[in-house]
C-alpha cells in the first residue's frame, strides 16, 4: 500500500455519497438500496473505516462491537483498482485494533474471503449459527 497516497481513518458524514458508490460498483447494491440505508447502518456501527486514495473513496469496513469480548466485522468493500495493494488488510486492522481480548466473527462468503480472512488470523468457526431474514 502506498502510504503517501492512501489514507484511513474514521466515517465521515461527507464519505456517504463516495462510500455508497463504492458499495453500488462492487457488489453490494442489493444488501443496501439507498445512501440513506447506508447513513442509518454507519450510524449504528460501532466501528467504521475509510480508505481514501487522492481524495477518492477506495475502500470502506464497519463493525458492531461491545468493545470488551465481542466483535461482528460486517463490511470489508475494497474498489477494484485498490484490490490486493493492502487496503483490505489496513480497514480490517483499523477495525479490530489491538485488544486480543475481543473474539471478532464474520461472514466470509464471498469469492476469495475465506483465503483474505485467514492471511489476518480468522480461522472457520464450528461455532456459529445464524438466522437468516432474506
Amino acid at each position: 500500500m502506498n502510504a503517501h497516497r492512501v489514507q484511513l481513518r474514521d466515517f465521515v458524514v461527507s464519505d456517504l455519497a463516495g462510500v455508497y458508490q463504492v458499495l453500488v460498483d462492487n457488489g453490494w447494491g442489493h444488501r443496501i438500496d439507498s445512501a440513506e440505508d447506508l447513513r442509518r447502518l454507519v450510524q449504528s456501527s460501532h466501528r467504521t473505516a475509510v480508505a481514501t486514495v487522492d481524495g477518492q473513496v477506495a475502500g470502506f469496513a464497519r463493525a458492531i462491537t461491545d468493545g470488551l469480548s465481542n466483535g461482528y466485522l460486517s463490511m470489508v468493500v475494497v474498489a477494484q483498482p485498490w484490490r490486493r495493494q493492502g487496503v483490505g488488510r489496513a480497514l480490517v486492522q483499523h477495525i479490530v485494533g489491538a485488544d486480543l481480548r475481543i473474539t471478532w466473527v464474520l461472514r466470509a462468503g464471498r469469492t476469495g474471503a475465506p483465503d483474505f480472512f485467514a492471511k489476518l488470523g480468522f480461522v472457520p468457526s464450528a461455532d456459529a449459527m445464524e438466522l437468516r431474514r432474506r
